[in-house]
């Protein structure tokens, strides 16, 4: 379990699981267990009102920097459900799936990597001498059927990964958008996958948000491609999400899949240790080859000013949504003293918080109330920000509230702000308080915001 130090000078440090940041995220609106006046299901999850904008923010924040920002780069939108023979062509069909043994004593089931050896044979749930019955593989895809009948409907896949639609629409999107090696294109979207061991939250679910990006180049400089989306990934978390460099790492896979040139990810230290959050891989042209092969479509690019064909290789950066959730939500999660009390803060960067800025009438009078209002609607409307009203309770406790769902900045409107015109600006993380102008309020919360590294 990973320990995370308090940042307020004078309070002890703490270690938090996991238990504390599910506990938060049901208690706060983050996330809930799906259907869960039914017993829930296994895996699956459901975003509350505070989780759907902390997702939208990372998913916004991703779009913007692997796409809006960059001209080499274009976007798509696939369909969850493709052609079977694409997932024959992948490889999925015949190769997608996960070596398992079951206990025959407690009846729990488990991944054949995640034993301590593969020739283990005592259960490590129950330690049951001998009980783990001989690996079986389980096919990772879920299956449904396409038309009314079954005796006339068609297989198909919900799709395990988002980079095959990008593969099948190469060319087309390609010839439309007049690109020139080297270009990207990039997805973010639902897969689906089947996964028997289920746990550590969001960590690891059936349901699952990925958001992808194919770099297609000349097979010579895959090395240097390679390197610079390494940078780029890195300089996304760190820079962007605010991550604290010194829980992330890189570790470079030991042993590569059969079409991959190189392979390293990104991992993150979570409560329950070191996990791929991140990869970034060197593809070859494994995925149009097969593709081209399967289908007979010719899959090759040609370069307008050389006349030079070929079929280019790819470099991938593959993300999971809900991973990325669950980091920034370990990062930000702490704990220290306040007015003589433990408080718990998330302390997002300002452009991941799901609410930017609280504003709060100090008293529940009408004059106060009205001045309040007004500039919620100002800074939520004019000035799209992420804006939350709250006069209910003693303002000390609604500092609070808004301290555990991570927003970094206070607005007090008092009796001094109807005279003055000004009002009191509560920092999150320093508890600092500082009188600014209302004229002058939006200027300074966006230069707090996005300028704010």
């Amino acid at each position: 379990m990973s320990t995370v130090s308090s940042r307020i000078s004078g309070t002890a440090d703490f270690e938090a699981g996991l238990g504390d940041i599910v506990s938060l995220c049901k208690r706060r609106g983050f996330v809930f267990p799906s259907s869960e006046i039914y017993g829930g299901l296994a895996s699956c999850w459901d975003y509350g009102p505070l989780g759907v904008e902390l997702k939208q923010n990372l998913r916004n924040l991703w779009w913007e920097f692997m796409v809006t920002t960059r001209d080499d780069v274009v976007g798509m939108d696939g369909s969850i459900l493709m052609h079977p023979e694409t997932w024959v062509a992948s490889g999925h069909v015949d190769s997608f799936h996960d070596p398992m043994v079951d206990c025959r004593v407690c009846k729990k089931r488990f991944r054949l990597d995640q034993l301590e050896n593969p020739d283990q044979k005592n259960c490590p749930e129950c330690g049951g001498k001998e009980s783990l019955t001989e690996p079986r593989n389980f096919n990772l895809m879920l299956a449904t059927q396409l038309g009314p009948l079954d005796e006339t409907g068609m297989k198909v896949y919900l799709r395990p990964e988002t980079c095959q639609s990008i593969y099948l629409d190469f060319k087309q999107i390609q010839q439309v958008m007049r690109l020139r090696v080297p270009f990207g294109i990039a997805q973010v979207g639902k897969s689906f996958r089947n996964e028997i061991v289920t746990k550590a939250f969001i960590f690891r679910s059936r349901e699952f948000e990925q958001m992808e990006m194919q770099f297609f180049i000349r097979e010579a400089e895959g090395p240097k491609w390679f390197e610079y989306w390494k940078g780029e990934r890195w300089r996304f978390y760190t820079e962007i999400l605010g991550v604290s460099a010194d829980k992330l790492r890189w570790r470079a896979h030991e042993q590569l899949a059969h079409y991959a040139r190189a392979a390293e990810d990104i991992e993150y230290e979570f409560p329950f240790g070191w996990k791929e959050l991140e990869g970034v891989h060197n593809r070859g042209d494994f995925d149009l080859s097969q593709h081209a092969g399967h289908s007979g479509k010719n899959l090759s690019y040609r370069d307008d000013l050389s006349g030079e064909v070929f079929v280019p290789h790819v470099i991938e950066t593959s993300a999971g949504l809900d991973r990325s959730i669950l980091t920034v939500l370990c990062d930000a999660y702490d704990k220290d003293i306040a007015d003589g009390e433990e408080r718990t803060v998330l302390r997002f960067h300002p452009r991941v918080a799901p609410v930017q800025v609280g504003v709060f009438p100090l008293m529940k009078k009408p004059p106060l109330v009205e001045v309040a209002r007004r500039l919620e609607l100002e800074l939520r409307q004019r000035e799209r920000m992420r804006a939350f009203y709250d006069e209910t309770g003693q303002i000390g406790r609604r500092y609070r509230r808004q301290d555990e769902v991570g927003t970094p900045y206070c607005i007090t409107i008092d009796f001094e702000t109807l005279e003055k015109n000004d009002a009191t600006v509560r920092d999150r993380d320093t508890m600092l308080q500082e009188r600014v102008g209302l004229d002058r309020m939006a200027e300074y919360l966006r230069n707090k915001i996005y300028r704010e590294t």
